[in-house]
């Protein structure tokens, strides 16, 4: 008997993503397509999301993306939130992480950060698959252990660098998150909500007297790009750890 996708998954678990037996094709042109495998649909997933944006990602695009229905890929991926794993792992598998090194820990964890934000920003919006879940992809947690690794030798005690590594992966989740959109907006030049620097000034310049702080300081309100705002960021909180 053929495993079940709940036992296909397990077994991604416990020996990271491996090769999969293909799924037939039926009908007239099933031996001239290419077969439905795990990275068929990891593949397919991306290409829609880089093409769309995420929200634009369903099982059922991926099904037709791939000229198939549904069915065929739920003999390999359970379900969207499944889908959503394999995504992140794949794009965490990419990630270099360093010997950790105790007098270099604050610009290691910071080049992780930076390169999970990086790895989000291929694909606009992707970073909404890693919110709200609890990551089982060994590619996932692979990344995570690097991070606790580098903070433990930087002398960051356990609990609190348990919790720095759950703050900075959200921070970068929904960093990427909001360029995205933002870029989303650009691309289909929505320019009433997507302004630049010298539209932003000009609106703090027309606030009325009641706003005296946000008239004075809006050099300072609207200064650095976004890269620069995502460092500060970053070594704001890692001031908090030592």
């Amino acid at each position: 008997m053929s495993p079940t996708p709940q036992e296909r998954r397990a077994a991604r678990h416990q020996l990271g993503t491996g090769p999969d037996a293909p799924a037939a094709r039926r009908g007239p042109s099933g031996g001239r397509k290419k077969p439905i495998t795990v990275d068929a649909i990891i593949a397919s997933a991306f290409g829609i999301v880089e093409a769309e944006g995420y929200e634009a990602l369903t099982m059922r695009r991926v099904a037709a993306a791939l000229e198939t229905g549904p069915s065929s890929l739920y003999a390999h991926v359970v379900n969207k939130e499944d889908l959503d794993e394999l995504l992140i792992g794949r794009l965490c598998a990419e990630i270099e992480l360093p010997e950790p090194d105790p007098d270099r820990w604050r610009q290691q964890i910071t080049g992780v950060c930076t390169q999970l934000r990086d790895q989000y920003l291929r694909y606009p919006g992707i970073s909404r698959a890693a919110f709200a879940s609890a990551p089982s992809n060994l590619d996932t947690l692979r990344v995570g252990e690097g991070m606790l690794a580098i903070l433990l030798a930087g002398g960051i005690a356990p609990q609190t660098a348990a919790w720095a590594i759950d703050s900075l992966m959200l921070y970068v989740g929904a960093y990427s998150l909001e360029v995205s959109l933002a870029n989303r907006r650009l691309a289909r030049s929505d320019e009433e909500w997507v302004v630049g620097r010298d539209e932003l000034l000009r609106r703090f310049a027309a606030l009325p007297d009641t706003f005296p702080n946000s008239k004075r300081y809006a050099a300072e309100l609207t200064a650095g790009t976004l890269h620069d705002r995502f460092d500060f960021t970053l070594g704001l909180m890692l001031d908090g750890l030592g």
